[in-house]
């Protein structure tokens, strides 16, 4: 009798995340679910009805959009004027959410948009965000995601800033050196 070569063994498979087993079947259900009611709505009243929500829904959405972009524009160009960092999103980020929910065809996403763009609601969202992400970060093992953030802090290994100049080279007649490759032509 021979024997072959034994049999590799691999390392055992990680577990995958709930995120990644549930959420294709969450967004299927979702689209199912919009459709159905896309469908009941049709049935009750029109589909030119229909139409007319889904534009609706759509120029609204678009208009949210246009109006959270320009007022995070507009506090990011005021930020740069004062020299200081931009304050936080103040909503826009929610804003602009809501505003895509609303152009994305569909009644439940529809009410999620409109439901986002209450400011209480954002309120309590952005808390909540923040907690969840400020919670997730201190979670975080060395070497994950969470720990690249610490990592950019540091600019040397022991910690320390070294504070200088940038020193440019010139030629003594004022002009800088030239560079020894010539320019490439056609």
């Amino acid at each position: 009798m021979t024997t072959g070569a034994p049999t590799p063994t691999y390392p055992a498979r990680p577990r995958r995340s709930r995120l990644r087993t549930f959420l294709p079947l969450g967004v299927a259900a979702w689209l199912v679910l919009e459709i159905w009611l896309l469908t009941v709505v049709a049935g009750a009243s029109s589909g030119f009805t229909v139409f007319l929500l889904l534009l609706a829904g759509f120029v609204l959405g678009a208009a949210v959009i246009k109006k959270a972009g320009r007022r995070a524009f507009q506090n990011l160009n005021e930020a740069l004027q004062r020299g200081t960092a931009p304050q936080s999103g103040g909503g826009n980020g929610l804003m602009m959410l809501g505003g895509l929910l609303l152009m994305i065809p569909g009644l439940i996403s529809d009410a999620v948009g409109l439901l986002l763009l209450i400011p209480p609601v954002q309120k309590a969202l952005g808390r909540l965000t923040e907690r969840t992400v400020d919670r997730k970060l201190r979670e975080a093992a060395p070497g994950s995601f969470g720990d690249a953030f610490q990592q950019v802090r540091i600019h040397r290994p022991d910690g320390k800033v070294v504070q200088g100049e940038v020193i440019r080279d010139e030629t003594p007649g004022g002009d800088a050196p030239q560079d020894p490759r010539p320019p490439l032509t056609r």
